[in-house]
């Protein structure tokens, strides 16, 4: 199983962050011009939430707030839920199915250093699969 160090390897080494002090406006472009489904909220180089279309739908949306005057900090995610380097593929989608969420920040030594998405994850697993089923394929061909 691929380790979250091997994931980051073979994708994009940007992390997109904002402020949380930001309006969530912000970030909610920033999140449309980069095509991504979540930003990082750092204050300064301390990870403090991660902010959702989730967060924003349920929290701005529904409640009738607005994004130009609400600040990411009143609607981030302050729990977040992180990975290390070390950690498995097979654990980060354990833990995104069992706290549904989508995004996992990836910290080494206290520091941000990528993120792994859903995505990310359903990519690699199917990949593995793919390299498995071939070498099936192999061993009952010979």
């Amino acid at each position: 199983m691929r380790t979250v160090r091997q994931l980051l390897e073979a994708k994009a080494a940007e992390v997109f962050a904002i402020g949380p002090d930001a309006p969530v406006i912000e970030a909610i472009r920033l999140m449309a011009e980069k095509r991504i489904g979540a930003v990082l909220v750092m204050d300064g180089a301390r990870l403090a939430g991660i902010l959702s279309e989730r967060d924003y739908a349920r929290k701005i949306v529904l409640q009738g707030r607005s994004s130009a005057d609400t600040p990411v900090r009143d609607i981030m995610t302050a729990q977040v839920v992180s990975v290390g380097l070390g950690d498995t593929a097979e654990r980060c989608m354990q833990l995104v199915t069992d706290k549904r969420i989508r995004h996992l920040p990836v910290l080494d030594g206290g520091q941000v250093v990528g993120v792994v998405s859903i995505g990310d994850l359903v990519k690699a697993v199917i990949e593995d699969q793919q390299v498995e089923l071939d070498q099936l394929q192999r061993y009952i061909a010979s």
